[in-house]
C-alpha cells in the first residue's frame, strides 16, 4: 500500500510541476499577446488622432489670432459712435469666435485650454477697462485707447500662442 502511494506520488508530482509550468507559460504568452494587441490598437488610434489634434491646435491658433485686439479692431468696425455699443460688439464677436471653437478643447491639453480661456477673458477685460478709461468718449476713441494700451504690453493672446507653439513642438 505504501509502495502504491509512493508510486502515485512519483507520477503525480512531476505531472503537477509540468502542468504548473505549462500554465505559467500559457498565461504569460496570452498576456504578451494582449499587450501587443493593445499596443497596435493604441498606435493606430494615435495615427488617426494626430491629424485631428494638429487641426485643433491650428483652429485655436486662428481663434487667438482673430481675437488679438489689433486684428479684432481692424476687422470689426463700429456701427455707431457709441462706445458701449462698440464694446458689446467686440465682446460678442470674441464670444462667437470662442463658441465656434469650443469643441477643440477635446483635442488640446487641459493646461492649453485653460491658457486659451485666460487669453480670451484677459482680452475681454482689456476692452472693458479701455471703455471705462476717462479718455474714452466714442467708439473710435475706444479703439485708440485699446491700441495705446497694447503699445506698453503685448496682447493676451500672444502668451497663449507661445504656449501652443511649444506644446505642438512637443508632439513631434
Amino acid at each position: 500500500m505504501e509502495q502504491q502511494l509512493l508510486d502515485l506520488l512519483m507520477y503525480t508530482i512531476p505531472a503537477l510541476v509540468t502542468g504548473a509550468i505549462a500554465f505559467l507559460f500559457f498565461k504569460e504568452h496570452t498576456q504578451n499577446e494582449n499587450n501587443r494587441r493593445n499596443f497596435l490598437i493604441t498606435k493606430d488610434l494615435q495615427k488617426e488622432a494626430f491629424p485631428l489634434r494638429l487641426q485643433a491646435y491650428e483652429r485655436v491658433t486662428l481663434f487667438l489670432e482673430r481675437i488679438a485686439p489689433a486684428k479684432l479692431l481692424t476687422r470689426v468696425n463700429p456701427i455707431s459712435s457709441n462706445k458701449d455699443d462698440y464694446e458689446n460688439l467686440l465682446i460678442a464677436t470674441i464670444q462667437q469666435e470662442f463658441e465656434h471653437n469650443l469643441s477643440q478643447q477635446i483635442y488640446v491639453s487641459d493646461q492649453c485650454w485653460s491658457i486659451i480661456l485666460a487669453a480670451k477673458n484677459a482680452t475681454i477685460q482689456l476692452i472693458r477697462k479701455a471703455n471705462k478709461h476717462e479718455k474714452t468718449d466714442s467708439a473710435n476713441k475706444l479703439r485708440e485707447v485699446i491700441l495705446t494700451e497694447l503699445m506698453d504690453k503685448s496682447a493676451p493672446s500672444n502668451a497663449a500662442l507661445s504656449f501652443i507653439k511649444e506644446e505642438v513642438s512637443d508632439l513631434w
